[in-house]
């Protein structure tokens, strides 16, 4: 089973990410079947990396809630690395620092560089979808000087657009270039996507448009939902600029979209920032109905209704609690209500099944 996790950190050296998908849930099989409560919490872990890329966090937290219980069981030393990914993902600034500052500092008195290399690149991608592309650079920056080849390829990805963004074109440059050599060499849509979108934001004219377009038609082949959404977002904010307002809007908005229904929170909150600049209000997160929650938020939030309680809503659902509690906040902002018990006024009509 141990081959098994280094393959998927080969799969996410090589940009493949369907075969890391696919190895990492094929470990958390085995783990379960063979009863490896060891390997169990590493193979969910992992797993649950796989599914922050590809934009299913919702899945991502449940398995790691799983993890940690397990680890808490065990008296073993919690895993982070997933959390960190989620949590910088999501884009609530204090919950992801929440996270981010007590990883780097207990990571910083264990030793363990990669830990910090991960944190620091998860507060680039933080700030740069918050706008503030000054602190995304130095982020970068920091998760580069701990890196042992000072080139982790994410990191440069985030270093070229806060590099551009924030008016520091050599660094970006520099970061490109750099990015380029790995990129270049696996020649997977993911990693030539991410490399087409780093290449749009140094270039102009036709060739920026084409660097853009490739980086939609690559990145949308694959499983990496996160990064396909910011390259709708880059060319929408790229087509703003040119005046191409119509054009842009239809990409700002399809970024906007995809990014509210992954739970990109500060990406959302940017792309909702553009479309306005274009002419356009976005659709406000709260404007949806219960017929935009998902099939879990459904579930919890019937649940909720009929009186029960988050451990038993868990122990129906085979979540924790605490899982229970994150989606029932999503509920609330969708629905624009504060608290479990407006859950009957606005859920009057809706008697679906519960499980």
């Amino acid at each position: 089973m141990q081959g098994l996790l280094y393959a998927c950190l080969v799969a996410i050296g090589l940009w493949e990410d369907e075969s890391w998908h696919v190895l990492s849930a094929r470990h958390v099989q085995l783990a379960r079947d063979t009863g490896a409560l060891t390997v169990l919490p590493l193979a969910l872990e992992m797993h649950s990396a796989s599914q922050v890329t590809a934009g299913e966090f919702a899945a991502a937290q449940t398995l790691i809630d799983e993890a940690d219980a397990l680890t808490a069981a065990a008296g073993s030393v919690a895993l982070t690395d997933a959390a960190l990914m989620l949590a910088g993902w999501r884009g609530v600034e204090e919950a992801a620092l929440a996270r981010i500052k007590p990883a780097i500092r207990d990571a910083s008195e264990r030793g363990e560089e990669s830990t910090i290399t991960l944190a620091e690149y998860m507060t680039a991608v933080l700030y740069n979808g918050l706008g503030d592309h000054a602190t995304a650079l130095a982020a970068a920056q920091r998760s580069l000087e701990h890196h042992p080849s000072k080139a982790y390829p994410k990191s440069l990805v985030e270093m070229v657009e806060a590099a551009v963004l924030s008016g520091e074109r050599a660094l970006a440059e520099a970061a490109f270039e750099q990015l380029r050599e790995g990129t270049s060499l696996s020649g997977t849509d993911w990693a030539l996507g991410l490399e087409a979108r780093s290449r749009a934001l140094l270039a102009s004219g036709p060739a920026a448009e084409r660097a853009h377009c490739e980086a939609i038609e690559r990145l949308g082949r694959t499983r990496v939902r996160v990064e396909l959404a910011r390259a709708h977002l880059l060319y929408g904010e790229w087509l703003r600029n040119e005046r191409r307002r119509q054009e842009a809007r239809d990409q700002l908005r399809t970024a906007h979209e995809l990014c509210l229904r992954i739970g990109l929170d500060a990406f959302a909150e940017r792309a909702a920032d553009e479309l306005l600049a274009a002419g356009e209000t976005a659709r406000k997160r709260g404007a949806e109905t219960s017929d935009q929650l998902t099939e879990q938020e459904g579930q919890i939030a019937r649940l909720a209704r009929d009186g029960l309680s988050n451990p038993e809503i868990g122990a129906r659902l085979f979540i924790s609690p605490r899982t229970v509690q994150y989606h029932l906040h999503k509920v609330y902002a969708k629905l624009e209500i504060n608290s479990r018990t407006e859950l009957e006024r606005v859920l009057a009509g809706d008697h679906g099944a519960a499980v």
